[in-house]
């Protein structure tokens, strides 16, 4: 009797612990968290490679170009522009550069305001552009793109703007320049509607700041004592250790734009590194044959200008071996005009001419390869920085 009385009691605790099970089950699944792990991971330590990419490695870049009474102010400018943007980002621009404006017609051009100080930005916040990551980190992800954009004309001032002026420079242009470029492209503006394709910031980042630092160098005028001082770079070594800083960042800026830890991720960076290389060695074999001797400028130079030249979006190719021949090809035809307007016009320009050469590879880049391959590539890196060569005469050269 006893046993029966436990075997019927078991029976209706084994159902109850079932049926909870399966209600605990049911309601796990409807709240399944949509957040992904190894994505939020990835994007975490893309932002971090990025950040990187300016601080130091960007700082280090001019840094060893300049004369070495600048080098101070060269690395103070990529600092304060750090600090500055990433205020300026969490107050007003990822509002107005990913938010949606109310407007429908606004909308077109510029970002919504409902995102002033992050207010509406939760813990468990996702962004509807990147589904799998917690919206805090796709806004940290851009923000150093916001950094590292307008950084990059730091090159074509160096020597030739105040550090305050730097700053408003900085400030005014993120928010009337790169904000609402970002939002026409990413953040469903009218380019990104009319079909525009920008993997990695080809237009938003590379095209926008080289062009910037290009229209910066003709408003200033050539630096004061160009052609009678010696401005030859005073420290190679940090131009080197900051080229190779950005060269690991390259994988967190292209395979980061994947904004997940998958398919894409892996092939952008493998791209990333065939390109990078591909474009160092045409540069130096170019160097080789008119100049009779490579140099590390020349290498770091092709590097700064064709960093990202394979970072085409990966899931517009359909083989793998398509994507890796592209990345080498599109390091080798992006580097080659480059390196040629760099030779042929550095001696009739009195100021710093990567941004031309940036210009000129970018159109190189954007039409006639990418329509062979219907792809985009991502675009190449603008850095304007001070002259390279040494316009003193030989005399004082030597002494």
């Amino acid at each position: 009797m006893k046993f029966e009385h436990l075997k019927k009691a078991g029976l209706a605790t084994a159902a109850g612990l079932g049926t909870l099970a399966l209600t605990a089950g049911a309601a796990f699944a409807a709240t399944k968290d949509p957040l992904n792990p190894g994505d939020t991971a990835w994007m975490i330590t893309s932002s971090a490679l990025v950040l990187m990419m300016t601080i130091p490695g960007l700082g280090l870049f001019y840094g060893g170009m300049v004369r070495k009474k600048n080098v101070l102010a060269t690395l103070a400018q990529s600092f304060g522009a750090t600090a500055l943007i990433t205020v300026l980002w969490m107050v007003i621009g990822y509002s107005i550069a990913f938010t949606p404006n109310p407007d429908a017609n606004m909308n077109n051009w510029i970002g919504g305001f409902g995102y002033l100080f992050l207010k509406p930005m939760t813990l468990t916040s996702v962004s509807s552009l990147a589904g799998t990551i917690p919206e805090s980190v796709y806004m940290f992800f851009q923000m150093t793109f916001a950094i590292i954009t307008p950084a990059l004309i730091a090159g074509a001032l160096a020597d030739r703007m105040k550090f305050s002026a730097f700053l408003w420079f900085m400030a005014l242009w993120l928010l009337f320049v790169y904000c609402p470029i970002a939002h026409w492209v990413w953040g469903g503006g009218w380019l990104g509607t009319a079909g525009a394709m920008d993997y990695a910031g080809g237009s938003v980042v590379h095209l926008n700041a080289g062009t910037a630092a290009l229209v910066t160098c003709l408003v200033l005028g050539k630096r004061k004592g160009l052609g009678t001082e010696n401005m030859s770079p005073h420290n190679l070594v940090l131009s080197v250790i900051g080229a190779s800083l950005l060269w690991v960042g390259w994988f967190g800026f292209n395979a980061g734009s994947a904004v997940t830890a998958g398919y894409n991720a892996g092939m952008a960076a493998a791209a990333t590194q065939i390109a990078t290389a591909a474009a160092a060695l045409a540069w130096m074999f170019a160097e080789w044959l008119i100049a009779k001797k490579p140099s590390v400028l020349g290498m770091i130079s092709a590097f700064s200008v064709m960093g990202q030249a394979g970072a085409a979006d990966p899931s517009k190719l359909s083989a793998a071996i398509g994507h890796v021949l592209n990345a080498t090809a599109g390091g080798l035809i992006v580097a080659i005009p480059a390196f040629i307007f760099y030779y042929l016009l550095r001696n009739h320009i009195s100021h710093r001419i990567h941004d031309l050469s940036v210009a000129v590879a970018d159109l190189f880049r954007k039409f006639p390869y990418s329509q062979l391959t219907d792809v985009e590539f991502a675009g190449g890196e603008s850095y304007a920085a001070a002259p390279t060569w040494n316009p003193a005469p030989k005399a004082e050269q030597q002494a």
